[in-house]
C-alpha cells in the first residue's frame, strides 16, 4: 500500500481505498434499483392490462372522477405502489444524507484513520475528492435510475382522474431531475456536518433534521407557489370559466370590477346562472377568475427545484473542500 499510494498510480490507489470503504453502500445501493425496477415493471405491467380492459375507455382528462357505469363508484386505478416509491424518492436525500454522507469524512475522523491515509502522501484534497467522486457518483445512478422508473410506471396514469396529476406531492417532487439534485444536496449536506462533528452519529442526527427540514421546506414552497407563482385565467361577464383540466388549482376564485379590482367569489356565490348575472351587475363585477399553475410548470417546478438544491450542493462541497485543512 504503501508504495502504490506514493507513485504514479497514487489517483487509482485513493480510488481503490474509496471502494474498499463504500463498496457495502454501492452493493446496498444496487439491490435497492433492482427490487425497485421489478417491482414498477410488475405493477406497471398490471396498469396497463386494467387500461386495455376497456374499463377506462369513457373516462377523459380532468380532475372529475370518472364512475363505473353499474354503480356509480369512481374508477381508480392501483397506483398506491407508484406512491409509495414517489416517497421514496422523496425522502432519499434524507436516507442518502444520513447513512452515506455524515460517515464519509466522519468515519476516518472519528477513528482517526486518516491519518495513515495522509501520511502515505496523499493529499486531503485527493483524500476528498476520492472518496466524494465515488459516493457522488453512485448518488446520481441510484437516484437518476429512481426518478426514471417512477416516470416510467407512471406515464400511463398521467393526470388521469384515475391516476395521479403532476402536482401531487409524490409525482411533483418524487420525480424528475429535481430527485437527482435533491439526493446530491443531501450527500453533501452529511458529508460537511460529518466533518464537522466530532462523532459520526452526532453527525448522522444533524443531517437527518438538516436534510428533513429542508425536504419540508421545499414542500411548503411549492403548496405557497413561493417560486413558481400561479397564472391568473379570467372569464368575461357571466359565463363559464375556463375548464381546470390539468392545472393545479389555488383555491382562490373571485371576481373582478371594471377598475380591475378582485373580490372573493363569496361576494356572488352562485353558479353560471341569471342569479350569477344579477348579482355581478348588482356590484359592478365584469368578469371572474381564479388562479392556477398549469401542467407546463411542472417543468417550472422541476428546474427550480434542481437549481436550488444543486447550487447548495455546489456551495457545501466547496465549504467542505475549504474546511479540510482546519478539520483534518
Amino acid at each position: 500500500m504503501n508504495g502504490s499510494l506514493r507513485t504514479g498510480s497514487l489517483w487509482h490507489g485513493s480510488l481503490w481505498l474509496a471502494w474498499r470503504q463504500q463498496r457495502v453502500l454501492v452493493g446496498v445501493g444496487a439491490a435497492a434499483l433492482a427490487t425497485a425496477a421489478a417491482i414498477a415493471a410488475y405493477n406497471r405491467s398490471g396498469m396497463l392490462d386494467a387500461l386495455h380492459s376497456g374499463l377506462f375507455d369513457h373516462c377523459g382528462t380532468g380532475p372529475l372522477y370518472c364512475t363505473q357505469s353499474d354503480t356509480g363508484e369512481p374508477l381508480l386505478l392501483d397506483i398506491e405502489p407508484l406512491k409509495y416509491l414517489g416517497t421514496l424518492n422523496i425522502v432519499l436525500p434524507v436516507i442518502i444524507g444520513v447513512f452515506w454522507g455524515a460517515p464519509l469524512l466522519g468515519r476516518d475522523r472519528e477513528l482517526g484513520t486518516h491519518r495513515m491515509v495522509l501520511a502515505q502522501g496523499v493529499s486531503r484534497g485527493r483524500w476528498f475528492a476520492s472518496r466524494m467522486a465515488l459516493a457522488a457518483v453512485t448518488t446520481v445512478a441510484v437516484s437518476g435510475v429512481l426518478a426514471g422508473l417512477f416516470a416510467w410506471w407512471w406515464q400511463p396514469a398521467a393526470d388521469r382522474s384515475y391516476g395521479l396529476f403532476w402536482y401531487e406531492n409524490t409525482a411533483l417532487s418524487g420525480s424528475g431531475p429535481s430527485v437527482v439534485a435533491a439526493a446530491l444536496f443531501g450527500l453533501a449536506a452529511g458529508t460537511l456536518l460529518g466533518l464537522l462533528a466530532r462523532r459520526v452519529l452526532a453527525a448522522m442526527g444533524l443531517t437527518l433534521l438538516v436534510t428533513g427540514a429542508t425536504t419540508l421546506l421545499l414542500q411548503w414552497t411549492h403548496r405557497t407557489r413561493l417560486l413558481v407563482p400561479p397564472h391568473t385565467y379570467t372569464s368575461a361577464g357571466s359565463i363559464p370559466k375556463p375548464p381546470m383540466d390539468e392545472k393545479w388549482s389555488t383555491g382562490h376564485y373571485g371576481l373582478i370590477t371594471a377598475s380591475d379590482r378582485h373580490d372573493d367569489v363569496m361576494n356572488c356565490p352562485f353558479p353560471s346562472s341569471a342569479q350569477l348575472k344579477e348579482c355581478m351587475a348588482q356590484h359592478g363585477y365584469v368578469a371572474r377568475f381564479y388562479e392556477a399553475n398549469p401542467a407546463s410548470d411542472y417543468w417550472t417546478f422541476q428546474w427550480t427545484d434542481t437549481a436550488l438544491l444543486g447550487g447548495l450542493a455546489l456551495l457545501l462541497t466547496a465549504v467542505t473542500m475549504l474546511l479540510l485543512r482546519r478539520r483534518v
